[in-house]
């Protein structure tokens, strides 16, 4: 059967999402083959009558769901023959907690630095709605005031990725020599700045810099492939 994977799509064919990516990497993992269908930030109401807020949305045969924990585990219940995502549920246990310490402390960082170059790269469509969306949710102030002072803020984001750095200086991946599903996280919180960001945030000799290198270039350059912009000064 065909897997169809909603992917959220900026100009140029820049696939942004870091959650649609964790799964596009889980599906390389998996050897499956799929469909990486563009959508705007828009367009996603509009699908499957409107049933879904955000992608990743995978839709096979008659399945179709969203959430990326959900189609991570449901790629490993179903396709049993291929390598498994979660090798453990203590694997997946600690991947989860991965998963909390990166969305809290790393992602919500990056988010202050970078919603603005995610605004000003969006389609012209989609423009009105990011901006009315993030600066409701920022209690109404602007993009532009909120990311004023974004360079000011970089070496906190840096700081606090510290663990991740501690765990590469031992080994190539978070999973030992071979990337797992919390590569899949990380790396896809970077791509997703790499696909918007006009402001460098690595250090060139930063160890995660390199690491990110590595990630791009897993499973034949699968992500190097996106299009994107400089992630280090």
């Amino acid at each position: 059967m065909t897997i169809r994977l909603y992917d959220l799509t900026l100009p140029g064919d820049r696939r942004m999402s870091p959650f649609c990516w964790r799964i596009k990497f889980a599906l390389a993992h998996k050897g499956l083959d799929f469909d990486a269908v563009p959508v705007g930030f828009t367009d996603i109401p509009k699908l499957h009558d409107g049933e879904f807020k955000t992608v990743p949305i995978l839709e096979t045969g008659d399945i179709i769901m969203n959430e990326s924990w959900a189609i991570a585990e449901y790629l490993d219940r179903t396709y049993t023959d291929r390598p498994a995502i979660f090798s453990s549920a203590a694997e997946r246990a600690t991947v989860r907690f991965f998963d909390a310490w990166y969305g809290l402390e790393i992602m919500n960082r990056l988010f202050m630095i970078y919603v603005r170059d995610i605004h000003d790269a969006a389609r012209e469509e989609d423009k009105a709605y990011f901006r009315a969306s993030r600066e409701k949710r920022l209690g109404g102030q602007t993009l532009e005031s909120f990311t004023a002072d974004r360079t000011a803020k970089l070496p906190e984001v840096r700081h606090a990725l510290r663990p991740l750095r501690a765990t590469l200086a031992n080994q190539p991946f978070v999973g030992g020599e071979t990337p797992n599903y919390a590569d899949f996280i990380a790396l896809g919180g970077f791509i997703w700045v790499r696909a918007v960001a006009t402001l460098p945030l690595f250090e060139e000799d930063d160890p995660i810099y390199a690491y990110v290198e590595r990630g791009l270039d897993l499973f034949d350059g699968l992500a190097r492939r996106n299009p994107g912009n400089a992630l280090a000064a």
